[in-house]
């Protein structure tokens, strides 16, 4: 099981059989599942509204819901979750887990937080899934989720600061400094929370440097998979997929989009996550 956050495709969602908790966006008085969002026009919409909506963790109904079906037909859950310092996600999923074991004493249910969200966190939920698969047990599932924390690493640049600005994550005088001289940051997801990987001047230098950085760790401790990862802009992606990042995998490389309750708050942005063989850093 995860949330919505992680941005698995559907394909992948069904092949494993992952079940997904929503998120919700909230604009005025209607609250709205981002699984049931249709990206692109959501995306062109956000360009002319005045403030952005806000978002929400999954309710206490809907970790219920999944963990109850799961426990009584028998099953443990491997529950791989967004950063517990970016969302009150895990916080929600503890609470019910608790309420479960004192109905359900005998429920073995298994929080995992993925320190990240988008793409990394949803490499951490494939591995558990891929290891259940494979007849893992419940605690082998949670470690091979946890493994993938120190052998990942998501990079993805804005075109701008506006929507970071917008949203409160940065200050309106950041956003407008980094505007006049044209400071593209290359972001990133460590220790549970974004923090920058670079700074260049242009996207085009954002978009290469991003490349870079990705060839320099794949020829340090091999690679298992990637995604490039979109927010609005996937004709960009898939020229970023073709041009930069499928020269060093050697292959075709997904072009996944991001979640609306990521993408709101970044704008219009391109991205790319990868796992190592080896870890990238100590876990």
């Amino acid at each position: 099981m995860t949330d919505s956050a992680s941005s698995l495709p559907q394909e992948d969602l069904e092949r494993l059989h992952i079940k997904v908790a929503s998120l919700y966006v909230n604009e005025g008085s209607t609250s709205q599942r981002e699984t049931e969002i249709a990206l692109p026009a959501f995306y062109e919409r956000l360009q002319d509204v005045s403030s952005l909506p806000t978002t929400s963790q999954p309710s206490p109904q809907d970790f219920s819901d999944v963990f109850t079906e799961a426990v009584e037909a028998g099953h443990d859950v491997c529950c791989v979750l967004l950063s517990s310092k970016m969302s009150s996600t895990y916080a929600t999923a503890e609470i019910e887990v608790k309420l479960m074991r004192e109905q359900y004493p005998d429920a073995r249910i298994e929080l995992v937080d993925s320190e990240s969200n988008s793409m990394q966190e949803g490499f951490a939920v494939l591995a558990a899934a891929e290891c259940a698969a494979e007849g893992g047990s419940l605690a082998e599932c949670a470690a091979a989720a946890r493994a993938t924390i120190p052998r990942t690493r998501f990079l993805f640049a804005p075109y701008s600061l506006e929507y970071l600005s917008r949203g409160g994550r940065i200050s309106g005088a950041t956003a407008l400094l980094g505007s006049a001289l044209q400071i593209a940051p290359i972001l990133t997801a460590l220790d549970g929370t974004t923090g920058i990987a670079g700074k260049v001047r242009t996207y085009s230098k954002a978009l290469l440097r991003m490349a870079k950085m990705m060839r320099t760790d794949v020829a340090r401790c091999g690679l298992k998979r990637a995604a490039v990862q979109a927010i609005s802009d996937i004709e960009g992606g898939r020229r970023f997929a073709h041009e930069l990042i499928e020269p060093i995998v050697g292959s075709s490389v997904p072009v996944v989009p991001i979640a609306a309750t990521i993408g709101l708050h970044v704008g219009p942005a391109i991205g790319v996550t990868y796992e190592t063989i080896d870890p990238l850093r100590e876990g």
